[in-house]
């Protein structure tokens, strides 16, 4: 399975840990479901939401490859 290049996602988003970006994930959901929020800036959010799942998705790429190093190391 292929590593995710982590190239294409901003540096605000890269710097931010897997607890981080769940959060703000978590707050951009409640902003998209809220009635007070307009077109524009509910797009904006949307895919800033699909950069942060990207994130998280090589996050977790990085530490299941990670773990199967360590798995070979002891076999």
């Amino acid at each position: 399975m292929p590593l995710m290049k982590n190239e294409n996602i901003l540096a605000s988003i890269k710097s931010k840990s897997l607890k981080q970006a769940k959060k703000e994930i978590s707050e951009i959901l409640s902003k998209l479901e809220s009635k007070e929020t307009n077109l524009e800036a509910s797009f904006k959010d949307y895919e800033r939401l699909i950069k942060l799942n990207k994130h998280i998705d090589f996050l977790f790429k990085q530490r299941l490859k990670k773990m199967r190093l360590r798995v070979k190391k002891t076999k």
